[in-house]
């Protein structure tokens, strides 16, 4: 993509020439990319007053760029001074030492836990900012999103081809992803499905609530054990569908929330779990797979260390708590006799 400002256009207005790496793309989506750190409500303002035009027509948000259109985008300051602001090298560092996969159409990492996909919201800089501040001379697009504490198989399109592709492959369900949870308490069955709708809302504070509801999307999640601990099960977890919060809303929709859910979770077994040594929610992104142009890709990740040394902590003091418990409830009843 080239970038120049005609001589007689407004001081700051450029003129954008779009390439081929953005043929096809939303017009709302490229300029959350070409305006970093601007808030998506200062975009879609822009948009609506006109300010931003396609071969000097207005566009509305959903309108596709085509390889050759020239796009003009109006001076703004928030996000001059946001690109001025480099992520720290530390954080760059952390995040190229998690690739674990890349062709000439994806890049795929093994995100840590704590850093946000993208950012926004308070981030900074997300995993996708973070290489691209890497690579500056690479196009590179975030084909999906994981929560902030959820670690794991996070996917990059490098090429257009590979975004639309791999982005039509999830829309159409093709595309396989497990991730490996614990879930409080101690399921019926060892293997079970949850197939509820979801509702997403946004409440006051901006915050992002999913909730059970006959108004919500169909949604379906596959839940498998894998180990049993005391007073948890480590369950591998298999999406039907891709919904905001899915595995963590099914597991609590079935009395079995996942271990440290600060949203969705049981407050008393999180205050103990992390007097264990969770510090985080245990959700784990451990897989991926998909065919694209009859090409089979496959990625997976570990269970990262913090998260096993918990297991291996909860197996061992897990039992103690339990039969503290346990003690404490039988001098209950004996007390009331």
């Amino acid at each position: 993509m080239q970038t120049a400002t005609s001589p007689d256009a407004p001081h700051g207005v450029r003129q954008v020439e779009i390439g081929p790496e953005r043929d096809g793309q939303r017009i709302d989506n490229a300029l959350m990319t070409l305006l970093k750190g601007v808030p998506k409500s200062m975009i879609y303002r822009l948009l609506r007053t006109g300010q931003v035009r396609v071969n000097g027509k207005r566009a509305k948000p959903d309108t596709r760029l085509a390889a050759g259109d020239t796009l003009r985008i109006p001076p703004v300051r928030t996000a001059e001074k946001e690109v001025q602001k480099g992520p720290a090298p530390g954080l760059v560092s952390a995040i190229t030492d998690s690739i674990i996969f890349e062709d000439k159409h994806f890049l795929a990492i093994d995100k840590p836990a704590g850093i946000a996909s993208h950012g926004g919201s308070g981030v900074s800089h997300g995993a996708i900012e973070l290489l691209r501040a890497a690579r500056p001379n690479e196009h590179l697009e975030l084909v999906h999103r994981l929560d902030r504490d959820t670690s794991g198989v996070l996917v990059f399109a490098k090429t257009r081809a590979g975004l639309t592709g791999l982005q039509a492959a999830i829309r159409e369900g093709t595309v396989t992803k497990q991730y490996l949870c614990l879930m409080v308490g101690h399921p019926r069955k060892a293997k079970f499905s949850v197939n509820a709708p979801l509702q997403k809302s946004v409440l006051q504070g901006g915050e992002r609530m999913v909730r059970v509801s006959d108004n919500g999307k169909p949604s379906l999640t596959f839940f498998q054990e894998m180990e049993q601990y005391p007073s948890a099960r480590l369950m591998q977890a298999t999406l039907g569908t891709g919904r905001t919060h899915q595995i963590r809303v099914h597991a609590a929709h079935v009395e079995h929330p996942l271990a440290g859910d600060p949203k969705y979770g049981d407050k008393e077994m999180n205050k103990k779990f992390k007097d264990l040594g969770l510090n985080r929610m245990f959700l784990h992104a451990s897989h991926m797979s998909f065919e694209l142009d009859g090409r089979a890709y496959s990625f997976s990740a570990p269970l990262p260390d913090d998260l096993k040394d918990f297991l291996d902590v909860l197996a061992v003091k897990g039992k103690r708590i339990r039969r503290l418990q346990e003690h404490l409830q039988e001098k209950a009843r004996t007390d009331l006799k």
